[in-house]
């Protein structure tokens, strides 16, 4: 037999492929469709986990035909609203004064410079939203007591001036008392 009676078509190097333009789309709409249905069922039973309490499982040999399927009860949880002290008085807090300088005079006096520490003794704490204007009373002064305001805010800012006041003597020891507190929104 000669080449030239029988014709031999020459081989592709590699096998023909299948047509895959049908496939590809199939397998990722299939791979889409599970992930969202795997992502559906997964957010129903966390919902359904979240919202019933735990019961024992129990095997059942078969369904019984009269069972009906209830929707399970939503649980709310609450968080309790906290509740702030929303009429302050001067009885909720004490005072003491921070001696910061103090010049004496012999038996003329001493000039003290003194700035307020502030402690609240409330049963409620103070709204964080609110501030708060506090007047007090600086005692033990030459000239009589001495009248100051200052602001509270977010629970523990505290504005305030410094206090200078003469003293008659040397022993004199200056105290502080809380007047009157005022809500300013």
């Amino acid at each position: 037999m000669s080449a030239e009676t029988s014709p031999v078509p020459p081989m592709p190097e590699l096998p023909p492929r299948a047509s895959s333009r049908r496939k590809r789309p199939f397998i990722s709409g299939l791979a889409v469709g599970l992930a969202i249905g795997g992502l559906a069922v997964g957010g129903v039973m966390a919902v359904i986990n979240d919202s019933s309490p735990q019961e024992p499982a129990t095997a059942s040999s078969s369904p019984s035909p009269e069972a009906t399927t209830e929707a399970p009860q939503e649980i709310v949880e609450t968080t309790p609203a906290e509740v702030f002290n929303e009429a302050a008085t001067a009885t909720d807090f004490t005072m003491t004064l921070k001696t910061t300088s103090k010049q004496c005079f012999g038996s003329a006096g001493c000039n003290i410079t003194v700035q307020p520490n502030l402690s609240y003794s409330g049963l409620l704490p103070l709204n964080p939203g609110k501030t708060y204007s506090i007047t007090y009373e600086v005692l033990g002064a030459e000239d009589g007591a001495v009248i100051q305001t200052m602001e509270l805010s977010d629970q523990t800012s505290l504005t305030f001036r410094e206090t200078v006041v003469s003293t008659t003597s040397k022993g004199v020891k200056l105290t502080a008392k809380v007047t009157d507190v005022e809500e300013q929104g």
